[in-house]
């Protein structure tokens, strides 16, 4: 749900900034796209806000996050979390039927 709204956000600014160069009436080299794909053939390029990503920036992130162990401890709460509703709700499955 929260990846769909955060397209969703994106896509709006893509929107509003079409709207704003429609309004101008003119193309100002100034205004960048809120989100941009160039496809070469060979590589993709994105960027956001005018900044460039790529997949090697996406790999350093994903390394420190693991060097981190920050995902680790959220999928383990969420683990938790889930184990505990699952034992409840068999204990009062248990409950009901007896």
């Amino acid at each position: 749900m929260i990846a769909i709204m955060f397209i969703c956000v994106l896509a709006g600014m893509q929107l509003a900034n079409d709207g704003i160069h429609k309004m101008k009436g003119y193309d100002d080299p100034n205004f960048q796209n809120a989100v941009g794909i160039n496809d070469n053939g060979e590589h993709v390029k994105a960027t956001f806000l005018g900044n460039e990503i790529s997949s090697h920036n996406i790999d350093e992130k994903k390394k420190k996050l693991e060097e981190i162990s920050a995902f680790n401890f959220f999928s383990s709460m969420g683990k938790k979390i889930s184990e505990g509703v699952s034992n409840a709700s068999e204990k009062l499955i248990n409950l009901i039927t007896k």
